[in-house]
């Protein structure tokens, strides 16, 4: 019965040498195809700019959800309405870079908590202006320090010259991807 016991046993660890004899020539293989690989995701300037893009809006979010229950759209409607006054829903889309339906589930939200209020565009009954009540004024007051505060913290590792550079570029790639934009669907209206 031992003898059994010791041939498991040793069968076992033979099972697991082999296993792991696999394992190894896998991720020796793994890094040799990623070595090769021509496109490498952590290198890759749209993924990398989504992902600072992802853990900042992360990290801002949890000062704005935390304080005032609201999550990324409604942030950035309140935000866009408190710097514009008035706008229609279409326009905050715009402006926003958000698609219409998160857009008119953020103006929901902040007309339940009465924050918005709309107005009929009596020019055209299909859009309503929106602006800010005098509470969703008071929550962007309000949170309009804490979010620059935000912004000046994660900025604050940047030398000024860095800064100005940082900007630079962001504003030479926000344009340049504003014309692919365009191309892609002016090439999509050709087909």
């Amino acid at each position: 019965m031992n003898s059994a016991r010791s041939g498991a046993a040793d069968s076992a660890m033979g099972n697991q040498r082999a296993i792991e004899g696999e394992c190894s020539d896998l991720a020796a293989e793994a890094a040799t195809l990623s070595e090769q690989a021509p496109l490498k995701l952590e290198q890759f300037l749209p993924y990398q700019l989504n992902v600072v893009a992802n853990l900042v809006s992360q990290a801002l979010s949890s000062v704005y959800s935390r304080r005032y229950g609201i999550g990324v759209p409604e942030w950035r409607v309140l935000v866009t309405l408190g710097q514009y006054g008035v706008m229609t829903a279409k326009a905050v889309g715009a402006h926003t870079h958000m698609h219409k339906t998160k857009v008119s589930r953020a103006v929901a939200l902040l007309e339940t908590r009465r924050l918005l209020a709309r107005r009929a565009n009596r020019e055209d009954m299909r859009e309503a202006f929106l602006s800010l009540t005098a509470a969703g004024r008071a929550m962007y007051e309000e949170l309009a320090p804490h979010a620059l505060d935000f912004a000046r913290r994660l900025t604050e590792i940047l030398s000024p010259s860095d800064r100005d550079a940082f900007n630079r570029a962001l504003r030479q790639l926000t344009a340049r991807s504003t014309q692919l934009v365009a191309k892609a669907q002016d090439g999509e209206d050709d087909e």
